[in-house]
């Protein structure tokens, strides 16, 4: 008997759920199934797990290239800070002290382990997450440390010229380094040989010197004035 009372405030609680509260948990479970099974789980393992039948899922997303868009929305583009970009706008700030502050705060974002498994699951599915979230990083953030850098080293701006091919690929083995170092972390469970906040303080002395050398190698056009 008792059993039975659980099960009907049970259904009677998912019943009285709002259209949206319902969407917003199945999100968050399929966030969680995602990171821990990849994108190869279904919306019957998804539905299984929630203890609702797949029709109820279709109902708020009816394919499942419209639940991983959810799950994109919600890991990478929900969480994406307009603060990290004022970070990196601060010519108050030396650049060095920029790009630790940066990577600071955007680290704790990309080492939540769900995060990154549900990047490396994506890829390996060669999704259209990691191309989407790939454009928005060359533009959001290489692009604005290339540009700050130029400035601060005394070269044309990034208007003047845009940003070359060799500056960008730079910038992106730069920034991938700080992502293998949460890999390693969080996915691999192989621990670091430092911490977090002396990886991010070597990172931003690595891109500072190394980004110096790549522009001295830049023929940089006579610019007039």
């Amino acid at each position: 008997m008792a059993k039975r009372k659980v099960k009907k405030a049970d259904t009677r609680s998912r019943q009285r759920m709002s259209a949206e509260d319902r969407k917003e948990q199945i999100v968050a479970a399929a966030i969680r199934l995602f990171s821990e099974h990849g994108f190869e789980s279904s919306t019957h393992d998804l539905a299984k797990s929630l203890g609702v039948t797949q029709p109820a899922i279709y109902r708020h997303f009816p394919t499942k290239d419209d639940l991983v868009n959810a799950v994109y929305e919600r890991v990478f583009l929900s969480e994406w800070r307009s603060s990290w970009d004022l970070i990196l706008a601060d010519r108050n700030v030396n650049i060095e002290d920029r790009l630790s502050a940066f990577y600071t705060e955007y680290t704790r974002r990309i080492f939540e382990t769900d995060w990154s498994r549900i990047y490396l699951f994506s890829g390996l599915k060669r999704l259209q997450i990691n191309r989407w979230y790939v454009a928005l990083v060359e533009e959001r953030v290489l692009g604005r440390i290339g540009a700050e850098l130029r400035i601060a080293f005394g070269y044309p701006s990034a208007e003047e010229v845009p940003l070359t091919a060799e500056e960008i690929e730079a910038l992106w083995l730069f920034h991938g380094g700080i992502f293998y170092y949460g890999v390693r972390d969080r996915v691999y469970g192989i621990t670091p040989k430092v911490d977090s906040a002396t990886a991010v303080e070597l990172l931003a002395r690595v891109v500072v010197g190394g980004m110096r050398t790549v522009l001295e190698r830049i023929k940089f056009p006579a610019m007039a004035g």
